[in-house]
């Protein structure tokens, strides 16, 4: 697991896009530092959107997690939003897992009375769990982060049963072409700075509008999806594509 107190280098986005152990660290720093304004911050800098859109997510699974015993992981859990969401719907077991001890401590702290919704620390990388274990896997705006996007698809399908799900939802490629120009504007310009101020971090918010313009497109992400063994890739935009959910299935052998 990552170490949030240890001494290294400003935050801001990765530098050296070889070096997963080093882009490991500074994200689990970044998010470590604004762990005790991170909700507040999600909800706020996206309008209240980032919630319909959890929602949606967890709606997507629906049939997935309505299966009696059925296991689910939400993966990259942040302080477990999308857990939450999930555990709705769910007659089974939500499993909700990061690397980052601060927001899994808060994730700890909302979970209290929610007895169908479990957390551990774990690295999405190389997760605990057994070779074909769960019925799905999902990500909510932490895929973009993981060090090496190939290992991370590798590791979920492995854990996943042969037709099992994986939910990825992320930022992504805006397509409305008059909303287009004015969301880069907002996140390149205004974002950054109202993020900073309301957390009284530097880095962070400056690193999230980076890294999502370095992100896949969504027909880049579903090409990368098919590439790494999924199938049935299909994927929903929201709010014009600021966000967009794909979905995709473990071939069954």
């Amino acid at each position: 697991m990552c170490d949030p107190a240890r001494g290294l280098a400003p935050l801001g986005p990765p530098r050296s896009p070889t070096d997963e152990g080093s882009i490991a660290q500074e994200i689990c720093t970044m998010f470590a530092a604004v762990a005790p304004r991170y909700d507040f911050l999600n909800h706020l800098l996206s309008l209240g959107f980032d919630i319909a859109w959890r929602r949606a997510t967890a709606q997507a699974l629906r049939e997935v997690l309505s299966r009696r015993g059925s296991v689910v992981a939400d993966l990259c859990c942040g302080t477990g939003d999308l857990a939450f969401a999930l555990a709705r719907f769910s007659a089974g077991t939500v499993i909700g897992a990061d690397f980052c001890h601060p927001m899994l401590q808060r994730a700890q702290r909302k979970a209290r009375g929610r007895s169908s919704v479990f957390f551990l620390e774990a690295d999405t990388l190389a997760l605990p769990f057994r070779d074909e274990s769960l019925e799905a896997a999902t990500l909510a705006f932490g895929f973009r982060n993981l060090a090496n996007y190939a290992r991370g698809l590798q590791e979920m399908r492995r854990v996943l049963k042969p037709g099992g799900l994986l939910a990825i939802l992320e930022f992504s490629q805006v397509r409305w072409p008059v909303f287009g120009p004015v969301f880069r504007f907002y996140s390149r310009r205004v974002l950054p700075r109202l993020g900073t101020w309301i957390s009284g971090v530097p880095g962070p918010y400056k690193y999230l509008p980076d890294s999502v313009s370095r992100f896949p497109d969504q027909e880049s992400l579903a090409a990368a999806l098919r590439g790494a063994g999924f199938r049935n890739i299909r994927y929903i935009d929201f709010s014009g594509g600021v966000a967009a959910l794909h979905l995709g299935e473990k071939g069954r052998r």
